[in-house]
């Protein structure tokens, strides 16, 4: 009974002590999984931020997020980044409309653009081109996180005949041989919208200026030549561009592609990078275009303090590497392991040298280009009553007349053959009982580009003729309109210095109105665009008129300076170039 009862006590014994032990272990685990749960920040409630970029930077953005978040989340900070492709030019878009703004050539936001709270740009043009249209719309405090030179890409073969790599190239040997060599195609992306384009254009045509040796009428020709010659090989995006380039090294498939075209020195790099049958050289001409430098600006208030935090990662040597396996440079234009420098650049950019363009002086450029590109059809009308034989002391005492035939003359240099024109003149019975009279009727410019300077060489002043504005208004909205062509913007130009004044009587202002009105059709928009010369014009009673069917009014109480009041007016057209647009101001109008 003992030896049982011994038995028995050290077997209860051994239970007690495994079921200690089970008890030791249990809570054992259950602190390690306590530690391990309550050691691990939670993320439930993680701040949010987005990142919207151009695709050639999101590959780098998205690595230096994830780290940095990765970072923030060990040291109990959470922070959900999302890095997402957008357009700059969409952002840009979606930016201005905030303000019921729209930049040249860029148009209305497509609806689908997001705006994210932290914006990377891929050039700071983006962010002064904005600032034009809206000062406090965006921040100041923009920081570059990265470079990529805008070079002349050129296919290999072709540059060797430029003096490529010995030579040191310029932008006005390639205005030289755009001008002296019909073989050589240039092309750009569309630089409204492109900021390689837009700072290749920028470069070329100061050069093109500078070509002109002083001579104002010379270098206007020449930089229209140079544009014209751009405008020909545009493209509306980069992929489609670099497909124009030769894909063979023979003479033939040389000479059939594309020469020339200014690019980023990443698209030079990508390219080359999966060996086609011909590399193209990136060519650091001079003077050197503006780079892109990739500014991100905080467009959220209230997550600065953590995209503040973000961007100090950005100054890293680890970002600097995630850019250069991408082609592109760090801010301070230094690459990073893994960057395929190109032949004959350089290791490091010099800093940028001289003043980055004003946005006035970007503007002015792309109304010069869709005057160019634009695709129009045209019905020019020139005011030819008494008052315009009143002589402009701005101008050397040359008349109003002298003076706006010279504008359309030198407006009308800039059109090229696909556009249409027709002239009138008008005043009170030029024709008969009609106070307007047809010079030129519209019609391809490249069979009557003659006629119509022959027309306008021979307008003359009605010494005692008065000013029948709004009949004539009438009128040449429903010549317009009775040939309209679709796929063109279809518009009315009236060039006048004085207000409606018809002895005979006329139209009234609100009698014009209801009859515009009523024959306005959405489906076949016409532009009415009104230019008043001098300080005699009714310039609330032209508002009226183009605010009621579309259009505008530009006015010069300087008559010397019409001809840069003719340019804007012409690319007026361009801010409802897309019917779309048109019907929704159309309908905006109507109620």
């Amino acid at each position: 009974m003992k030896g049982r009862h011994r038995s028995a006590g050290s077997s209860g014994g051994a239970l007690k002590l495994g079921a200690a032990a089970v008890a030791v272990l249990v809570v054992l685990a259950g602190s390690w999984y306590a530690f391990r749960k309550y050691s691990q920040p939670s993320c439930g409630s993680a701040a949010q931020l987005s990142i919207g970029a151009p695709a050639d930077i999101v590959p780098a953005l998205k690595a230096q997020a994830t780290a940095w978040s990765d970072q923030a989340k060990a040291n109990d900070n959470c922070v959900d980044i999302e890095v997402f492709e957008e357009d700059p030019a969409d952002v840009a878009a979606a930016l201005a409309g905030k303000v019921n703004k729209t930049l040249t050539g860029v148009g209305q936001a497509n609806g689908k653009t997001r705006i994210p709270d932290v914006w990377v740009a891929d050039s700071s043009l983006w962010l002064a081109r904005l600032r034009a249209v809206n000062p406090q719309g965006v921040p100041n405090n923009a920081k570059s996180i990265a470079r990529s030179p805008v070079v002349l890409a050129m296919p290999e073969p072709i540059a060797t005949t430029f003096g490529w790599p010995q030579k040191k190239i310029t932008y006005t040997d390639l205005i030289s041989k755009v001008a002296t060599d019909q073989k050589v195609k240039v092309g750009i992306v569309e630089p409204s919208r492109d900021s390689t384009g837009l700072g290749g254009l920028l470069t070329l045509a100061a050069a093109a200026q500078a070509a002109g040796g002083g001579n104002a009428t010379q270098a206007t020709q020449v930089a229209t030549a140079a544009l014209r010659a751009l405008a020909a090989g545009r493209s509306s995006l980069r992929a489609d561009l670099i497909q124009k380039f030769p894909r063979g090294s023979d003479p033939t498939a040389l000479s059939s592609g594309l020469t020339v075209a200014p690019l980023s020195e990443q698209a030079v790099i990508q390219y080359n990078g999966v060996q086609p049958p011909v590399r193209l050289a990136a060519i650091y001409a001079e003077p050197a275009a503006p780079a892109l430098d990739y500014p991100a600006v905080v467009l959220s208030s209230d997550k600065a303090s953590i995209a503040t935090e973000l961007l100090k990662s950005f100054d890293s040597q680890d970002f600097r590497d995630q850019l250069g396996a991408i082609g592109l440079r760090g801010a301070d234009g230094a690459p990073g392991k893994g960057f395929a420098t190109p032949s004959n650049a350089p290791a490091t950019l010099p800093a940028p040298s001289g003043a980055a363009p004003d946005a006035a002086t970007v503007e002015g450029l792309l109304s010069k280009w869709q005057a160019i590109t634009l695709p129009a059809r045209m019905l020019a009308v020139i005011d030819v009553s008494g008052s315009m034989l009143e002589t402009v002391p701005t101008a050397g005492n040359a008349t109003r007349m002298q003076v706006t035939l010279e504008a359309a003359r030198k407006g009308m240099s800039l059109f090229d053959d696909s556009w249409a024109l027709g002239v009138w003149e008008f005043s009170t019975l030029m024709d008969g009982t009609k106070d307007y009279k047809q010079l030129v009727p519209i019609g391809p410019l490249v069979s009557q580009r003659t006629q119509c300077l022959q027309a306008l060489s021979q307008i003359q002043a009605k010494k005692n003729g008065d000013t029948a504005l709004y009949d004539t208004i009438l009128a040449a909205y429903k010549t317009v309109q009775q040939g309209y062509e679709s796929g063109r913007v279809n518009s009315v130009i009236v060039m006048t210095d004085g207000a409606n004044d018809d002895p005979a009587g006329g139209l009234s202002l609100e009698q014009l109105i209801a009859e515009l009105k009523k024959a306005a059709d959405p489906a076949k928009p016409i532009q009415v665009i009104l230019i008043g010369i001098g300080d005699k014009v009714d310039e609330a009673h032209m508002r009226q008129v183009t605010d009621a069917v579309g259009g505008g009014t530009f006015v010069a109480p300087d008559p010397a300076k019409i001809g840069d009041i003719f340019l804007q007016a012409i690319c007026c057209a361009a801010r409802w170039r897309s019917r779309s647009n048109y019907q929704r101001d159309f309908r905006a109008r109507a109620s």
